[in-house]
């Protein structure tokens, strides 16, 4: 086995076709084909079920494919630290919920580095494939938050995905909504005084469970809700029909614009608690890279934690 046939493997499965990854790879396609058949015999497994319409990932596959990432990754680190790397670009990617200060870390971290030399990537997403996309090795960190009410659910996906949290902050929920709306002068909301108001939420899924929600509460009982799944139709609809969300209340305005502001939950009457703990995930017992670094340290500069 060779570093060459993991990283053919990984060419391979993102682009769903040996002849696709054979041009990324610029390896003529019979010598690709040999080489992944070579491997497969070696390890007693096959990778790849092969059909007319491409090639997609055995259940032996997909666990192999997780392995190969976290191999590839490290071999990377130690190239880049002890011979300078080669010419092929390096790719970094993290995937977190919809927070504007992951972005915001993102875009400084990126002003920092040279993107001739990077793929940079950046996903805002569901929470479980925050999750996925790290065991996966198809980002390097995730960003999300732990509650009361979701950590031994979450903390239990981490456990048995190999994958370890660090927090960074805990604060208090805020309720997000445009300067325009009639609650936006208040000093503080409570749950009541929401009530004439749609909650807006991040959709996550057909068979997502409450734990998975974005915003705190997730089992309150919200006589209005409406979901959307980005960023940019949520600040819309806050501003075309009055709606709101609970959030952490970091938000950066460079991102998100001057328009919304975040007031302080009042969460009498509530019996969930209504903390929240923001951090990331990464592999376990992985080292992470020069790029991951510099962006925590981004994290931590924009939420005063340093």
């Amino acid at each position: 086995m060779r570093i060459e046939q993991l990283k053919y493997v990984i060419a391979i499965a993102e682009n769903g076709s040996f002849n696709k990854a054979s041009e990324m790879l610029y390896v003529a396609q019979p010598s690709l084909t040999n080489s992944i058949r070579e491997l497969e015999k070696e390890i007693g497994i096959i990778i790849f079920n092969r059909s007319g319409r491409g090639v997609t990932l055995t259940n032996d596959g997909l666990e192999f494919l997780q392995n190969a990432r976290q191999v590839v990754h490290q071999y990377d680190i130690l190239e880049e630290k002890y011979t300078g790397g080669g010419s092929i670009k390096k790719k970094f990617g993290i995937s977190a919920q919809h927070y504007s200060f992951a972005v915001k870390s993102f875009v400084e971290m990126v002003k920092q580095l040279d993107t001739a030399e990077y793929e940079f990537a950046i996903r805002e997403t569901k929470t479980r494939e925050v999750i996925d996309d790290v065991a996966s090795g198809r980002s390097e960190i995730g960003v999300l938050y732990l509650s009361s009410f979701n950590r031994k659910a979450l903390e239990k996906l981490f456990r048995s995905n190999s994958l370890e949290f660090t927090p960074l902050i805990e604060c208090d929920a805020f309720v997000y909504l445009w300067k325009g709306h009639p609650l936006a002068g208040n000093k503080s909301i409570t749950f009541e005084e929401l009530a004439d108001y749609p909650c807006l939420s991040f959709e996550q899924g057909a068979d997502a469970s409450f734990y998975f929600a974005e915003e705190i509460l997730s089992t309150a009982e919200y006589p209005r809700t409406i979901k959307a799944n980005d960023r940019a139709t949520m600040l819309n609809l806050m501003v075309g029909i009055n709606g709101y969300t609970l959030c952490s209340g970091i938000i950066s305005e460079e991102l998100n614009g001057s328009d919304y502001v975040a007031v302080p939950f009042d969460s009498k009457g509530v019996s969930e608690d209504s903390k929240m703990e923001i951090g990331y995930i990464l592999k376990e017992n992985m080292l992470p890279s020069r790029v991951a670094l510099t962006y925590i340290g981004e994290l931590k500069k924009y939420l005063g934690v340093e």
